[in-house]
């Protein structure tokens, strides 16, 4: 197992190695590890790389161990998003939808100074994608906050 950082995002899906293919084909994911369960060809554990970040996966083994499903296909969805600063959204974002990511906030120019959208995997894990094109200031934000905010 490669050195690892000291927090890990570790994802549970319906299908590790559908999971796996999306990831590399729609985030450009390196697979560093990978186990199945033995004598099944499910995945026990992977260990992945996008950008630099690390992550884990494995397919849900809750009814080996008479547990209920955590996936978030069998939760209703997750809480969770997993985001992606990268230097050209539009080229990660075009690469994430046509390998079948799902679009829920449009990618658009935000009034934080970054170009940034929010994407469905085929797995219900949420992911955002962002690039940074102004830098603005802590007082910048906080003003042009308030006319975003204004409903």
């Amino acid at each position: 197992m490669p050195t690892l950082p000291p927090m890990i995002p570790y994802l549970t899906v319906s299908n590790g190695a559908g999971a796996i293919e999306f990831y590399k084909k729609a985030f450009g994911a390196v697979v560093q590890e990978l186990h199945d369960a033995p004598g099944t060809t499910k995945v026990m554990n992977a260990c992945l790389n996008i950008n630099g970040g690390v992550f884990m996966l494995s397919d849900d083994f809750s009814a080996e161990f008479g547990g209920t499903s955590s996936t978030p296909e069998a939760l209703g969805g997750s809480p969770v998003t997993l985001h992606l600063q990268v230097p050209d959204v539009d080229v990660a974002w075009e690469r994430a939808v046509s390998a079948g990511a799902v679009v829920t906030m449009p990618l658009a120019d935000q009034f934080w100074g970054d170009r940034y959208g929010q994407l469905k995997d085929p797995f219900v894990h949420k992911w955002s994608m962002a690039q940074n094109k102004v830098s603005l200031t802590k007082a910048e934000i906080e003003e042009a906050a308030k006319t975003s905010f204004k409903r």
